[in-house]
């Protein structure tokens, strides 16, 4: 059973090795927000590895800053993007170039779900 929030920007559901998040139509996501979702990364991931999933149901902007410090988080193991339109596809193709941590982009939220279990698997493979 998901942890569930409710933010101005967005939505959040926290399962055991990951996170989707959705975010608001015409947010534009800024360090602040960015600082919400930390938070709850060091509450209930702060002793092992989770995905970052993003499911892209609506339109919104990201300061690309944000993954800089997305990256520097240690146990973020993955992070991906769903997104059916080919705008918000073509988006996390640039945002992929700022990220140094696994990201992929998939079409359909059980893919992304499926990628995040098998890099979770992988990490506890390699502890």
């Amino acid at each position: 059973m998901p942890i569930k929030f409710s933010y101005v920007f967005g939505d959040v559901e926290l399962f055991d090795h990951y996170m989707v998040v959705v975010m608001r139509a015409n947010v534009h996501i800024t360090p602040d927000y960015n600082n919400i979702l930390l938070e709850l990364v060091d509450k209930y991931y702060s002793d092992k590895p989770f995905v970052y999933l993003t499911h892209r149901l609506n339109s919104y902007s990201v300061d690309p800053a944000i993954y800089y410090e997305t990256s520097k988080i240690k146990n973020l193991a993955g992070f991906a993007v769903i997104a059916e339109a080919p705008l918000a596809a073509g988006n996390a193709s640039v945002e992929k170039l700022f990220l140094s941590k696994p990201f992929e982009i998939f079409r359909e939220l059980e893919e992304a779900i499926k990628w995040a279990k098998t890099i979770i698997s992988n990490e506890r493979k390699q502890s």
